[in-house]
């Protein structure tokens, strides 16, 4: 069978470590649990010239919000949106970032859309 590109989806769910994120004083200290879960879409060929390796985007995230401290999730995502489709041929990103311990009662979540 000859090597047809094919569409294909990553999913990295429930993603999860440590990072200083917020505007509250006490969340510029100490590093909070942030749960991410990215998606999106890339052209594979079997030749794996078009290979997409999701544990070298999962390691780039996280390294990225560690060092970058965001204040804000909205400017997390815009940025790492940024960063990640300029880097790799992919398409169709979408990215929530969780803080499910920020408040006692619920878990806070903001996505691209």
């Amino acid at each position: 069978m000859p090597n047809q590109p094919k569409k294909m989806k990553i999913s990295i769910e429930e993603f999860s470590f440590k990072t200083i994120i917020g505007i509250l004083p006490f969340e510029r200290i100490t590093p909070q649990k942030v749960i991410l879960n990215i998606y999106f879409e890339y052209t594979f060929s079997q030749d794996m010239k078009d290979f997409c390796d999701y544990s070298e985007i999962s390691n780039l995230v996280k390294k990225t919000m560690k060092k970058k401290k965001f204040e804000l999730i909205e400017d997390a995502i815009i940025y790492l949106e940024h960063l990640l489709t300029k880097k790799y041929n992919i398409s169709n990103f979408n990215i929530k970032i969780t803080k499910p311990t920020i408040l006692k009662n619920c878990k806070v979540s903001v996505e691209n859309i």
